[in-house]
């Protein structure tokens, strides 16, 4: 925030230099016999956001309470804002902020309280959280809900304000674990707006999500994992590009549609009672599936985040 104000969630370290803020090497957390993370590294850099996506158990949630210093790590090197998060810890921790997955803000507290009780954790003086709690309830839009007890805010506002709670120390990084969950699209979006906003200030961010949309708008990087290990990292668009193709032929599935596209030597695949085919001249495929393979609806759609997740983990429900 410019025109004199107080920037928001960047703190006194703010970073000049274009070493790694997070760096794993070969990073593994055991429970037990679960392998929940195996060998995986990965390095951040000052001013992303970067995302970890993944079905349920994928080890994304774990990833991050090992960067939060929470969790330690079982082998492997880990180190956040170039200190190794085994030996420091209380270091790191001054200058995470962190949206976790649950709404656990105080009831018994209104929303400028909230904030002016979490400030005490970091010794903010009273007068210096007061202004900051003022900026950050403006940045969020929840400056007319300064006083409203938290039982009367809307989901959207509850995550905005667990949000602005996260700045609060001005943060040098920010670890969003599902920052947009059971939000309406309204909320969603605002939150996106916000996010957006504090990386143009410089803010570093780690996010999780299951909104690949999200992930697709909001990361420059990302890596997408399953059972603890990382398939690909890459920019949003490159992945699309490498492993969906920027533009895939849709059809209704049939042995006449099917028979055309293995003629073709297009690689398909059967959804359902929809078939996708891939290929480097989809329009060309889709004219000769309309023309000569007696189809029903086709149609060509833009590649996604969507169909390079589904493709590297598979579809079947997890749990």
């Amino acid at each position: 925030m410019h025109g004199g104000q107080e920037k928001v969630g960047m703190g006194a370290g703010e970073e000049s230099t274009r070493h790694p803020i997070v760096q794993a090497r070969d990073l593994v957390k055991l429970y037990g016999d679960l392998r929940a993370v195996d060998t995986v590294s990965f390095a951040v850099m000052p001013g992303e956001v970067f995302g970890f996506l993944g079905p349920n158990g994928a080890g994304k949630t774990t990833t991050l309470r090992m960067i939060q210093c929470v969790s330690p790590p079982t082998s492997g090197a880990l180190s956040v804002f170039g200190m190794d998060v085994r030996d420091h810890p209380a270091e790191i921790k001054r200058w995470l902020g962190v949206v976790p997955q649950e709404t656990n803000l105080d009831p018994d507290f209104t929303c400028r309280e909230n904030l002016l009780v979490y400030a005490r954790y970091f010794d903010i003086p009273a007068r210096e959280a007061r202004e900051r709690a003022e900026t950050l309830l403006g940045f969020m839009q929840l400056s007319e809900k300064a006083d409203v007890p938290i039982e009367g805010l809307s989901g959207g506002m509850k995550r905005r304000l667990i949000l602005a709670r996260a700045l609060v120390n001005n943060p040098r990084l920010l670890v969003l674990d599902e920052p947009t969950i059971g939000l309406d699209p309204q909320a969603r979006h605002l939150m996106w707006e916000k996010l957006k906003a504090l990386q143009s200030l410089g803010n570093t961010i780690l996010l999780t999500t299951h909104y690949l949309e999200e992930a697709e708008r909001l990361c420059d990087r990302l890596v997408i994992m399953d059972a603890g290990r990382i398939l690909v990292e890459g920019r949003p668009a490159d992945l699309v590009g490498s492993y969906a193709g920027d533009e895939i032929v849709e059809a209704e599935s049939s042995p006449h549609v099917l028979a055309c596209l293995k003629e073709m030597g297009c690689r398909f695949e059967v959804h359902g009672d929809m078939v996708q085919a891939f290929s480097d001249r989809p329009r060309d495929v889709a004219r000769r599936i309309l023309e000569t393979c007696n189809a029903g609806r086709v149609f060509v759609r833009r590649g996604t985040l969507e169909d390079v997740f589904l493709g590297l983990t598979g579809r079947e429900l997890r749990e």
